[in-house]
């Protein structure tokens, strides 16, 4: 086993042990999209599945994230971090950067995906971040 594969082992126990999911809204359009065109939410979530093999990471599908002046969107969660709402989303280009975001999100220690090493598009591209279920709450 070379050095390589070790890290790529590393990353993705770390990645399946934080259980990250990339939720990708597939029935978001642009108002100039036709209605009857295929979505290009639809696409984006197929290429962000194709580039998510072999990661640890999941990528799921979801029918309508309600940011529809922001389309497309996605969100992204994993256990014992924040959640986060990306809109701005371009089919034919994010899959990698969502990919990337989603990688770093599942090795911050702190559960907050990092600014530095972002994808741009996920930081001008930023809608919510949500804490945790758990989260507690802060006295004065």
């Amino acid at each position: 086993m070379t050095l390589t594969d070790i890290a790529k082992t590393e990353d993705d126990e770390i990645e399946a042990s934080n259980a990250t999911t990339i939720y990708v809204c597939i029935t978001c359009r642009r108002p100039s999209d036709p209605e009857d065109a295929p979505r290009p939410g639809l696409m984006l979530a197929r290429a962000t599945k194709r580039a998510a093999e072999g990661t640890g990471l999941k990528v799921q599908r979801v029918r309508c994230l309600a940011n529809c002046n922001r389309a497309l969107s996605c969100a992204m969660r994993r256990d014992g971090g924040w959640a986060y709402v990306f809109g701005g989303l371009e089919a034919d280009r994010d899959a990698e950067a969502l990919i990337e975001g989603a990688k770093l999100f599942a090795r911050a220690e702190d559960g907050l995906m990092p600014w530095r090493g972002r994808p741009e598009v996920l930081k001008r591209g930023l809608i919510a971040r949500v804490p945790p279920i758990d989260f507690p709450e802060e006295s004065e």
